[in-house]
C-alpha cells in the first residue's frame, strides 16, 4: 500500500515493524468476495463469481456461470494476502490463481488449492491456509491501472491515487517510476467531484470519452464505498479496460483490498462479521477478544506496554541495545490486573520468548494496579520455573506504591529507573 510505503521511510526498524503489522490489528480487512460484494453494492462493476469450499461446489459454480455466459473461468485462493498469483503451496503446487477451460479443470485446481498453505510475498513464512475458492467470470483486457483512496496524513483527510502502471507492485512503481504515480487530495465535504474524477482518469491512460466517463463512474463508487463503510483503504489494483471485441471496453475492478477502521465496528455491524478470525495470528485473535492490542514479531524479548508510541520507543531501545522484541503488546490506558494476567499468558504462548520487559507509564492506568497485575501474572503462570525473567520498568501515577508490590513479592524481579536502563538488562539476560 503507498501510504504505508511512505510512512515506513520515516521511522526506525522496529518501529516499522510496528506500524506495518498495527494496520492488521486495528483495520479490519476482506476476503475479495467479500470486497467484490461491497463493490457491487455501491455501483462498481466486478465479475460475476461464488464461493466454493469444496471441489464440488466449485464445479457446480464453474457450471453456474457457463449456463449464465460467462466464457473464461477463473479459480482464485481465498486468503487476506496479494501476490496469489505467483504464490507456492506446501505441497509444491505454484500459483493460487488459475485461468481455466472448463467446470472439470477449475475442480481440478481447487482439489490442489483447498486445505494448504500457500505463501506469497505478502503472508507469514508459514503461508496461510486455503479454506475457500473464488470461482468467477473472466474478462478479457488489454490495460492495467492502478487506483486507490487512502487517508492522507498531509491533507488532512482522503486522497485519491492512481497510475498508469497497474498489476504491479505499486511500492516497486513509487519507487522507481514516481512520476506514474498521482495523488489528488479530495474535500470530505464536496466530496469526489466530477472535475477531480476526471482528472485522474486522463493521467491514470483511460482514452475516448466514453472510458474516461465510465472511469469516472467507477471511481465515484468507490468513493463512496469509502466514505459510507469508515474506509481507511480502497485499492484496486488491477482496475482493467476490457478489449472491444467481446466487451465493448468496460473499466472492471478485478481486484480489491478493503481496509476498514475496527473503532467503526459499531456502525458497521454486517462488514465486521465477515471478519476471518482464522486467518490472524492466534496471539492477536486472542488479544483482540480480552481487549488487547498484540503484534507478533520475530525476536526473544517480550514486551509489554500501556500505548502505541511508548511501545514504538520501547521496541527501538531494545534494539539499540542488541536486543530483539518478540513483540508489541499494549495493555492500554484503563487494564484491570486479569487484562494483565492474559497479556502475560499471551506472551508465554511464544516459545521465542526468552525474557519479558514490562514499561509502564501511569498516567489513566496507575503503577500499582499494573505492580499487582505483573506479581499474579508471575505466580500464576510460573515464571521462575519457566526460566523467563521479569524485568519492569514503572514510572507515573502511584510509582513508588507499584515499586514496593514489586520488591515484597518475593519473586526474581529484576526493577529499572528508566527505558534505556530496562531495555539493557533485558538484552543482557538473552544475549
Amino acid at each position: 500500500m503507498l501510504q504505508r510505503s511512505r510512512l515506513l521511510n520515516q521511522v526506525p526498524r522496529y518501529s516499522r515493524a510496528l506500524l506495518g503489522a498495527q494496520q492488521s490489528v486495528r483495520n479490519l480487512e476482506l476476503h475479495e468476495h467479500n470486497a467484490k460484494d461491497l463493490l457491487a453494492r455501491h455501483g462498481v462493476r466486478v465479475q460475476r463469481g461464488i464461493v466454493a469450499h469444496t471441489p464440488e461446489e466449485a464445479f457446480n459454480n464453474a457450471v453456474e456461470l457457463r449456463a449464465t455466459g460467462a466464457r473464461d473461468l477463473i479459480v482464485k485462493s481465498q486468503i487476506l494476502a496479494g501476490g496469489r498469483g505467483k504464490g507456492t503451496f506446501d505441497t509444491g503446487f505454484k500459483g493460487g490463481v488459475k485461468i481455466c477451460d472448463s467446470p472439470e479443470q477449475i475442480q481440478s485446481m481447487t482439489a490442489q488449492m483447498l486445505g494448504n498453505w500457500l505463501t506469497t510475498n505478502q503472508t507469514p513464512p508459514e503461508g496461510q491456509k486455503v479454506s475457500k475458492v473464488l470461482i468467477h467470470e473472466g474478462v478479457d483486457f488489454d490495460r492495467e491501472f492502478y487506483f486507490a483512496i487512502l487517508l492522507e496524513r498531509e491533507y488532512d483527510g482522503p486522497v485519491i491515487v492512481g497510475s498508469p502502471m497497474g498489476g504491479m507492485d505499486i511500492e516497486e512503481v513509487a519507487e522507481n517510476h514516481p512520476e506514474a504515480l498521482k495523488m489528488i487530495p479530495v474535500d470530505i465535504k464536496e466530496g469526489l467531484t466530477k472535475a477531480k474524477a476526471r482528472e485522474m482518469a486522463e493521467f491514470m491512460g483511460f482514452e475516448g470519452e466514453e472510458v474516461i466517463s465510465d472511469a469516472m463512474v467507477q471511481m465515484e463508487g468507490l468513493f463512496d464505498l469509502f466514505m459510507k463503510n469508515d474506509c481507511v483503504q480502497v485499492e484496486i489494483n488491477p482496475m482493467v479496460q476490457t478489449t472491444k471485441a467481446h466487451y465493448d471496453s468496460k473499466v472492471y475492478c478485478v481486484d480489491a483490498k478493503l481496509g476498514f477502521d475496527e473503532f467503526t465496528q459499531f456502525r458497521n455491524k454486517e462488514i465486521f462479521t465477515w471478519k476471518d478470525e482464522t486467518m490472524m495470528d492466534p496471539r492477536e485473535a486472542a488479544a483482540e477478544k480480552v481487549g488487547l492490542n498484540y503484534v507478533g514479531l520475530d525476536g526473544n524479548i517480550g514486551c509489554m506496554v500501556n500505548g502505541a508510541g511508548l511501545a514504538m520507543g520501547t521496541m527501538d531501545t531494545i534494539s539499540l541495545y542488541g536486543g530483539s522484541p518478540a513483540n508489541f503488546l499494549d495493555v492500554g490506558g484503563g487494564a484491570t490486573e486479569s487484562q494483565v494476567e492474559q497479556a502475560f499468558q499471551i506472551l508465554t504462548d511464544d516459545k521465542n520468548v526468552k525474557c519479558i520487559l514490562v514499561n509502564i507509564f501511569g498516567g489513566i492506568m496507575k503503577c500499582d494496579i499494573i505492580a499487582s497485575g505483573v506479581v499474579n501474572a508471575a505466580r500464576s503462570i510460573d515464571l521462575e520455573a519457566k526460566g523467563i525473567p521479569l524485568v519492569v520498568r514503572l514510572a507515573g501515577t502511584n510509582v513508588e506504591k507499584g515499586r514496593q508490590i514489586l520488591a515484597e513479592s518475593g519473586l526474581t524481579i529484576q526493577s529499572a529507573g528508566d527505558l534505556n536502563e530496562a531495555a539493557q538488562k533485558a538484552a543482557a539476560l538473552v544475549n
